[in-house]
């Protein structure tokens, strides 16, 4: 896990799934998990002179960022996020970066270091800060994580309710007429299917 930086607490918001649709998504193959949490693809393009996505999720308000891509699999952002966010005018200490490398069309090492991601997000949403989490394509590792996270915080019953709740979102992304499925593998079903709530949330 890699940190940038961790910047003051904001004021606390309480998640509201009927505010997730009023949000626009920043870039076509993304969103809103809910008004806290955006799901999308890998937000950097190299040799691209405006890096739009990257703008656009700043743009957006997100501050936190969570990458599930192992190092090396695709050409970091993190030596550009300072100076992208100097340009729109936001303070670079306030951002976040986040690297939890999980393979690709694979499971994570173990539902502990799901948790480890999870309680990143609960951080992030107690202080009422924007989290975009992302893989390579924002469809395996993002739709397992994110599916996990519908989980703990409540906004889905359980596993099944959640990938509903994915399944309803991802047909409104972009990818989604070649890719119809988030997450990707029968294993990240099942993953999240099986997921369940902490016992910590619960007490």
């Amino acid at each position: 896990m890699t940190i940038l930086a961790i910047s003051r607490l904001d004021q606390p918001t309480t998640i509201s799934r009927a505010l997730v649709t009023k949000c626009p998504r920043p870039i076509p193959n993304s969103y809103w998990a809910t008004p806290l949490l955006l799901a999308c693809e890998y937000p950097w393009t190299p040799f691209c002179f405006t890096n739009q996505k990257l703008d656009a999720l700043l743009a957006a308000g997100v501050r936190t960022f969570i990458d599930l891509t192992e190092a090396g699999e695709l050409s970091p952002y993190t030596p550009h996020l300072a100076s992208h966010a100097r340009e729109h005018g936001i303070d670079e200490a306030s951002i976040e970066y986040h690297r939890f490398p999980i393979q690709d069309r694979s499971l994570p090492a173990s539902v502990d270091y799901v948790r480890q991601i999870l309680d990143v997000l609960r951080q992030n949403e107690r202080k009422g800060r924007i989290s975009a989490v992302h893989c390579r394509g924002g469809i395996g590792r993002t739709g397992m994580v994110v599916g996990c996270w519908l989980v703990e915080c409540g906004l889905a019953r359980d596993g099944e309710d959640a990938l509903k709740i994915i399944a309803k979102e991802w047909k409104t992304v972009e990818k989604f007429k070649r890719f119809p499925h988030s997450p990707e593998t029968g294993p990240q079903f099942e993953f999240v299917k099986n997921f369940q709530i902490s016992r910590m949330v619960m007490v």
